[in-house]
């Protein structure tokens, strides 16, 4: 008779949760666009003025990632260079941003920084989707109790065509 995973224990079955993990973990990464001078030097810009500070624009991830399993490493994971545009740490952005939720050891104005990488496809910006302008979305980091408040006040003190030139590069990831 066939075995049936009641009858073998050994018979490994994924959860759609973790079957769902590992695609999301093998899709390629997001392309962005071919650079323009507008948008290189938005990157600039975008370092200079200290974005870069928690949107980091690459890290290597570790030498033996896992792939659905804790003893089997994953070439395609391991000692990658990933371009996220994000350190994955958790960062007070102030009481303009504070959702009310504490998950875990972050209170409510607290939030990992979210990866840029992807940014141009996305319609809906902040940890909420709760503005679609790019804009709005930047200035919405400067509040009180924010770690981003110096990099905001540079941001606005940018001409009109260096806040688009960031905007682009933002667009381009």
């Amino acid at each position: 008779p066939a075995s049936t995973p009641a009858s073998n224990p050994n018979t490994a079955v994924l959860s759609d949760i973790e079957a769902f993990a590992d695609f999301m973990r093998m899709l390629a990464p997001p392309t962005p666009a071919r650079g323009t001078p507008s948008s290189m030097n938005g990157r600039a810009i975008f370092g200079r003025i200290g974005c870069v500070h928690c949107h980091t624009p690459f890290f290597t991830t570790g030498k033996l990632i896992a792939s659905g399993s804790s003893k089997v490493p994953s070439a395609a994971l391991s000692n990658q260079t990933v371009n996220l545009f994000s350190d994955l740490l958790v960062h007070h952005m102030g009481s303009g941003l504070a959702d009310g939720i504490t998950q875990g050891g972050a209170g409510p104005d607290e939030f990992r920084t979210a990866p840029l990488w992807g940014l141009g496809q996305r319609v809906f910006f902040l940890h909420d989707g709760r503005t679609s302008n790019l804009v709005e979305a930047i200035k919405a980091h400067r509040s009180p109790g924010s770690e981003a408040n110096k990099v905001i006040d540079s941001f606005n003190r940018l001409t009109v065509e260096e806040r688009q030139d960031v905007l682009n590069f933002l667009r381009s990831l």
